[in-house]
């Protein structure tokens, strides 16, 4: 294809040609985009750079920045992962219309998977931090690209679910991505339950003020969900940022959003009052540990019940009990409880999250333990350290 001017080359996206590209209204044509307001879809547009590509080049890399999603105008993208030293494994094509890249609006990460022009290509980027800005400002936007993510990891673990049947080696993939899915389902309904509020024509200004806070609320709890689980399946130590946190305010917010969670459900979520201490405490990763916990007991509450949540301050920590009136947990499993994919008999498990809550609470120099109440429910108690 000849140009007038010599390619620009960019290290980490590869040779991109200065050619001449598609009008910019080629972005309201993008489903993912189709709910916009024209404002919206025009403050996008001036920041959207657009690149095209020949047959062959490197879009990005496994290991290059996380800084936004690209839309396909003309051509087809191959995206693969590395599985071995000598094997590459294609995980999709996206064709024009489609986007990819898209985990990097919720996971500020370096990319995993590969990405290259199968033929002649032109697309847009979008930045990050552009997309988030027009997150906040539409709610039917967040819910659309959150519903994409579903989509696309449910299809991810079809697919996968489906080769391990032939290779042993795929299963542990399988049931990860089944835990993702899992994990989003109740802020998603969140989500979907705002945005159905903030859409309605009789909503007053501060009930959308109020969805977009819930809505802004969830997707921060997803992209932490997501880095914790990334932390989990390197098995290495995560970051920990240990500051002193007032525990009676902290908690109090994180028992306020769970009761909204529960307001459709016939459990009761009762806490005694929270004791003034300051805690040694990571809030971004601290917060799953309540939620996952809960969220458990909740599982198991099938026909409703109760959800205890008591307090003691020690000499140089403080004990957090969660204990429900379910049936509690089987003798013959208690001793693997926290192990990765010991679901326990539940038709909802997915088996990660109490390995989650043990590694989150000993990244905290805490302890954490798992057993059942006189009354016959599960009991689960952990520790944090106090601030001196």
């Amino acid at each position: 294809m000849t140009t007038h001017t010599p390619p620009l080359i960019n290290p980490l996206y590869g040779t991109a040609k200065a050619d001449t590209l598609p009008p910019m209204s080629e972005l309201h044509k993008v489903e993912l985009f189709s709910g916009l307001l024209t404002e919206q879809l025009s403050a996008l547009e001036q920041t959207a750079e657009m690149r095209a590509y020949n047959a062959g080049d490197v879009i990005f890399r496994e290991g290059n920045p996380g800084d936004g999603i690209y839309v396909v105008l003309e051509g087809l993208v191959q995206v693969s992962t590395r599985v071995s030293e000598t094997e590459r494994r294609v995980l999709t094509r996206v064709e024009p219309g489609d986007f990819f890249g898209e985990m990097a609006i919720l996971d500020d990460r370096p990319r995993s998977a590969t990405a290259s022009a199968e033929s002649e290509t032109k697309v847009y980027f979008l930045h990050r931090d552009d997309l988030i800005r027009i997150l906040d400002q539409s709610p039917k936007l967040a819910v659309s690209l959150l519903r994409e993510f579903s989509l696309r990891l449910r299809e991810f673990n079809q697919r996968y679910v489906e080769e391990s049947l032939q290779a042993e080696r795929l299963t542990l993939v399988g049931r990860f991505a089944r835990s993702i899915v899992h994990d989003f389902k109740n802020p998603l309904n969140i989500v979907g339950l705002a945005a159905e509020m903030a859409g309605m024509e009789s909503a007053s200004l501060a009930m959308r003020q109020s969805a977009q806070k819930r809505i802004a609320k969830q997707v921060t709890r997803m992209s932490n969900m997501i880095s914790e689980l990334l932390e989990f399946t390197r098995g290495s130590q995560a970051s920990v940022v240990l500051e002193p946190v007032d525990y009676r305010s902290y908690v109090s917010g994180i028992l306020e959003d769970l009761r909204e969670d529960l307001a459709d459900k016939k459990v009761e979520l009762a806490a005694e009052e929270v004791p003034e201490a300051s805690v040694l405490l990571d809030e971004r990763r601290g917060v799953h540990v309540f939620y996952n916990l809960i969220n458990n007991a909740v599982d198991v509450l099938t026909r409703g019940g109760t959800i205890q949540v008591r307090f003691k301050v020690m000499e140089d920590t403080i004990l957090t009990e969660i204990e429900d009136s379910g049936p509690g947990i089987a003798p013959e499993i208690l001793k693997d409880v926290f192990e990765p994919f010991a679901t326990h008999g539940k038709a909802q498990g997915t088996g990660l999250g109490l390995a989650i809550c043990k590694k989150i609470v000993e990244d905290h120099k805490g302890t954490i333990e798992a057993g059942n109440s006189e009354a016959g429910g599960a009991l689960f108690k952990f520790t944090l350290p106090l601030a001196s």
